[in-house]
């Protein structure tokens, strides 16, 4: 297969980049697997051409823009594209990062990239660079698997699993129209939807890396107690996807579960989507998970090529070379055909950057109006990030993407993004000067999280109380602009949002059930105009194993809104001391007193009756603060 790449810049079409030497293959040049075919038409928005206000290598502002292009002949496989500022960085920084061979020294293991204290964690986690081609060795076990089932009658496939573990196969199978129940949640009403299917057509996938992530053991726990309840053989419909030697493999192999599936242990969380911890359960749900890692294997060779056409240094200088920093990023899809794609490259880039003070903050969007509001007028530090779809004829000049400003487009088949996006985000966190494969706050949450002891601790008293809502929050966000108390829900909102910074965002977290409540997430629109600025949404405990991460260890900017609820009904986890509505409320309260100890603001809303949900939800979207 030939494959082709090339790097457009308005207005003028370039030379071919010489070719370099594969690094997997030091006898064959990149050239001898792709032409020297390069697009050369784009259609622009502006009227303004680079020619007339810079030179070919450098845009400013809506002044050009650059593409990269990868494909098969004249089939497409990847396209960047970056305009206005992002443009500029992709022509600061890509040359650079193309004689640096940062992209063959990732391929080659080089852990030294990001910095002598991120040498031992670099060392052991870039083995995700060649899963395209290693995770095919289970793939005889796993077809076999699936036929079992389905020969026992067992065709609803459950995910206990957090994180990595979680948001990959959501996307994998989402994207594939194919149905997974993803159990992401300790939510009660949440883990009892799970429960309540048929369970003698279900097998639960039991993911974890580590083998003792709070949440999915106890996810675990209660489904092996409902098939026992049941009368049916738990091993029979368990199977476990973790590293060789945790204590869910001894686990497992203990109580006969129906699988094991080892995965590469030089592999982190979030860069696992083409490991087993992505192919499994969306394989056993139905999924062609061969054309994903075909997909993922049609790029590779070039993801590593040390050239400035390479769609992932392109991508990593657009997203983290803008000067000043552009560092939050509007993820908005605009018809990829990819679901999901955005929640999972929210937790790659927070969890890989949001540390020692740094990072980049990736904003998942749906605005129901389709334009998110922070890009209406975005702020200087603001970028917006559109996944779009393939274009099938790239001759084409009437199917360019227009690029009107300070933007980045991709587009791309699954499998090729996911390695796209895991390329970029380790060379924008080599840009930004940080490691990309620790995540020491996600870990803190972690071990408050096993160390519940006999009982979650006791809940802070609230500030005040008002109908069905208990409030709690740091201390200047209950006086008003006077100085003077605030005893109403929504005077404690208005202040929150009146803290948020002008270089700031607004996190809101929610800790409830996310099937039920789904249309809670639209007040993320109604807040960004309100403060003006970028806002999150993320469910708890999910978010803390992806944002998380930024929100403790990024820039000291982010104002944080968590809400709550007592569960209508509520049941233990077999075999420990609490019930899953205690856990879920010792998560909650651990990281709201984590945020307030790095001196973040925060404000906690407790619904004592979730029926005034619907009030909470009427002063986010209806009040506003005062000018």
């Amino acid at each position: 297969m030939s494959t082709d790449e090339g790097r457009l810049k308005a207005p003028a079409p370039q030379s071919p980049t010489p070719p370099s030497p594969d690094p997997r293959h030091p006898d064959r040049r990149a050239s001898d697997r792709r032409s020297t075919e390069r697009r050369t038409a784009g259609r622009r928005v502006s009227d303004t051409t680079a020619a007339d206000s810079a030179p070919a290598d450098h845009t400013d502002g809506d002044s050009g823009w650059v593409m990269s292009w990868v494909g098969d002949g004249d089939d497409p496989l990847l396209e960047v594209t970056a305009g206005g500022a992002a443009a500029a960085a992709v022509g600061q920084h890509a040359d650079r990062l193309a004689t640096d061979k940062i992209a063959s020294r990732i391929a080659a293991g080089d852990a030294g990239l990001w910095g002598p204290a991120a040498e031992a964690d670099s060392a052991i986690r870039l083995g995700w660079t060649g899963l395209h081609a290693t995770t095919r060795a289970i793939l005889p076990a796993l077809a076999e698997l699936r036929t079992a089932l389905a020969a026992d009658g067992i065709d609803r496939v459950v995910l206990a699993g957090m994180g990595g573990s979680s948001l990959a196969p959501e996307v994998i199978t989402q994207t594939a129209g194919v149905p997974l129940v993803v159990l992401d949640s300790t939510d009660p009403e949440q883990v009892r939807a799970a429960l309540a299917g048929d369970l003698a057509r279900t097998v639960l996938v039991v993911a974890s890396k580590s083998g003792d992530t709070v949440e999915t053991d106890a996810q675990r726990r209660v489904f092996e107690a409902a098939f026992a309840v049941a009368g049916l053989d738990a091993g029979r419909h368990l199977v476990a996807v973790t590293d060789a030697g945790s204590p869910l493999e001894a686990t497992a192999r203990a109580a006969g579960y129906r699988a094991v599936f080892l995965a590469d242990p030089t592999v982190g969380g979030r860069f696992s989507a083409l490991s087993a911890f992505g192919v499994v359960p969306s394989a056993l749900a139905g999924v062609d998970v061969v054309r994903l890692l075909d997909q993922a294997a049609a790029v590779a060779d070039i993801l590593t090529e040390d050239a400035d056409s390479n769609p992932a240094l392109v991508l990593a200088a657009a997203i983290a070379g803008t000067s000043p920093l552009r560092d939050k990023l509007m993820l908005v899809d605009e018809g990829s055909g990819l679901i999901g794609l955005a929640d999972w490259v929210e937790q790659l880039v927070a969890e890989s950057t949001g540390k020692a003070g740094r990072g980049l903050l990736p904003v998942a969007t749906n605005s129901p109006a389709g334009e998110p509001p922070e890009l209406s007028s975005p702020a200087t530090d603001v970028l917006a990030v559109r996944f779009v779809a393939l274009v099938d004829d790239v001759d084409d000049p009437a199917a360019e993407v227009s690029i009107p400003g300070d933007e980045v487009t991709v587009a791309g088949e699954l499998g090729a993004q996911f390695l796209l996006w895991e390329y970029a985000t380790v060379v924008a966190a080599h840009l930004l000067g940080v490691n990309p494969f620790d995540q020491p706050e996600v870990e803190t949450a972690k071990d408050a999280a096993r160390h519940l002891g006999a009982a979650p601790p006791d809940r802070e008293p609230a500030a005040f109380v008002d109908g069905g809502i208990e409030v709690r929050a740091t201390p200047d966000l209950l006086l008003d602009p006077d100085g003077v108390r605030i005893e109403d829900a929504a005077g404690v909102i208005d202040a929150l949002l009146l803290s948020v910074p002008d270089d700031g965002y607004l996190a809101v977290t929610a800790f409830l059930d996310r099937a039920e409540n789904v249309d809670l997430a639209q007040v993320r629109d109604a807040l960004a105009i309100r403060t003006g600025r970028p806002v999150t949404f993320g469910w708890g405990p999910r978010f803390l194993h992806s944002t998380g991460q930024l929100h403790k260890g990024g820039p000291p900017v982010g104002v944080f809104l968590q809400l709550t609820g007592a569960p209508a009904v509520d049941f233990p986890v077999p075999g420990r001391p609490f019930t899953f509505g205690q856990l879920i409320a010792a998560q909650a309260a651990d990281d709201a007193a984590a945020l307030a100890a790095h001196g973040r603001p925060i404000l906690r809303l407790h619904l004592t009756d979730r029926a005034a949900l619907a009030h909470v939800t009427h002063l986010l979207r209806s009040r506003r603060v005062p000018a």
